[in-house]
């Protein structure tokens, strides 16, 4: 049985339940009150009125309908130990208590056949034997009418609800069905989207940096710090055609290893090392120090580094200061060049090395990003990551 299917016989078992008990409860105190002063002649009603109680207790105990049989049979009992010689029903309130368990108590039953619409037939011959067992009883007292009436109705509103009810669950979970079928549907597009980014920014700042340091002829950089880089990206290369999903450790180096946690100092430094090499003196203020969570620390690092190499790139300038400040919950490094700068109005954000690899990396961990500049007054950006 597939899961939406059980909840429904669940809910709809438990639903028998609870309205079973209830209403074979308000019958027996309905029968007990009006004959306290003398209650021999309807005792062995009231017993099996009791154990029908226990049987509405223990339906939905087991998948099978053998508890629903069960319970259905001994309130067919219960009527007719009312139908004895001796339990003859003559006052009004007793014909009540009779009338309210057949025409409520015993159709509750109808919620569990309910969760199986085939069987739903079976509520017409299960109608009948009740229907002339509570009018032998209530015979006497000469309110047939009422209780043919009683019972049908009774019968009626609880079919038609049951059904209603079980309409209603099979909707309702396959709608559940359907919506978790839809947001796996996202949430794998959404991973696919996060990786076809995450690629886009190891391009851009792997492959294609080298291949415009290439474009360039490699001006001002060192053969040997060239000859790395390429080596690099070749490495990288081969470890995403085999599958692998890189993850930055350094600036300029791609492993396949995670760290939970990572040094900023050992990591500021080999940046450094790496730019030196590529003719950018970077001047560094502030404390290295710091342990950054691996995603955040792998976030931070290549923003900055992205940074930097903008300046190379586009600042007309051999040096950049980089200031690293915390605080109790944030990380902080300042970029700051004296080149030609640029008005903030006249260029595209989105562009894949801003927009991508800086702004968004940073934003994708929780950060932000704040960028300064003016044409001849050099250029200010500030990243900002959680610890």
């Amino acid at each position: 049985m597939p899961r939406t299917e059980r909840e429904r016989h669940k809910l709809l078992t438990r639903t028998a339940r609870n309205l079973g008990l209830l209403f074979a409860g308000s019958s027996f105190i309905t029968v007990v009150v009006a004959n306290v002063a003398d209650l021999g002649p309807v005792a062995p009603a009231l017993a099996l009125m009791v154990l029908t109680g226990f049987g509405f207790y223990l339906v939905g105990s087991t998948r099978t309908p053998v508890m629903p049989v069960a319970t259905y049979v001994i309130s067919l009992a219960t009527l007719a130990a009312f139908c004895l010689p001796g339990a003859a029903v003559s006052d009004t309130a007793t014909t009540n208590g009779i009338t309210l368990f057949a025409s409520t108590a015993i159709p509750s039953l109808i919620a569990t056949l309910a969760a199986h619409p085939r069987f739903l037939w079976l509520v017409i011959p299960a109608y009948v034997p009740v229907l002339v067992l509570v009018v032998a009883a209530t015979w006497p007292t000469g309110r047939g009418a009422f209780v043919i009436a009683s019972v049908l109705v009774g019968w009626t509103a609880l079919f038609v609800a049951a059904s209603w009810l079980s309409a209603s669950l099979r909707r309702a979970f396959l709608g559940m069905a359907r919506l978790g079928r839809a947001h796996a549907v996202e949430r794998q597009s959404s991973e696919l989207e996060a990786q076809r980014r995450h690629g886009a920014r190891l391009l851009h700042d792997t492959v294609l940096a080298t291949l415009t340091l290439l474009a360039h002829s490699g001006i001002g950089v060192q053969p040997e710090a060239l000859r790395n880089q390429a080596a690099e990206d070749a490495r990288l290369l081969r470890q995403l055609r085999l599958g692998g999903t890189p993850m930055p450790r350094s600036s300029g180096g791609y492993t396949l290893e995670r760290v939970e946690t990572g040094d900023l100092g050992h990591t500021l430094e080999s940046v450094k090392q790496r730019f030196g090499r590529m003719g950018l003196q970077v001047a560094w203020h502030g404390s290295g120090q710091i342990l950054l969570q691996s995603h955040v620390l792998d976030a931070f690092l290549l923003s900055l580094s992205e940074c930097l190499e903008n300046v190379r790139r586009h600042a007309e300038v051999g040096s950049a200061d980089v200031t690293i400040t915390e605080d109790d919950t944030t990380v902080r490094a300042m970029v700051t060049d004296a080149g030609v700068g640029f008005d903030l109005d006249a260029v595209d954000l989105e562009r894949l090395g801003l927009a991508e690899s800086v702004m968004a990396r940073i934003r994708d961990v929780g950060g932000k990003v704040r960028l300064f500049s003016s044409p001849g007054s050099g250029t200010t950006v500030v990243l900002e990551v959680p610890k």
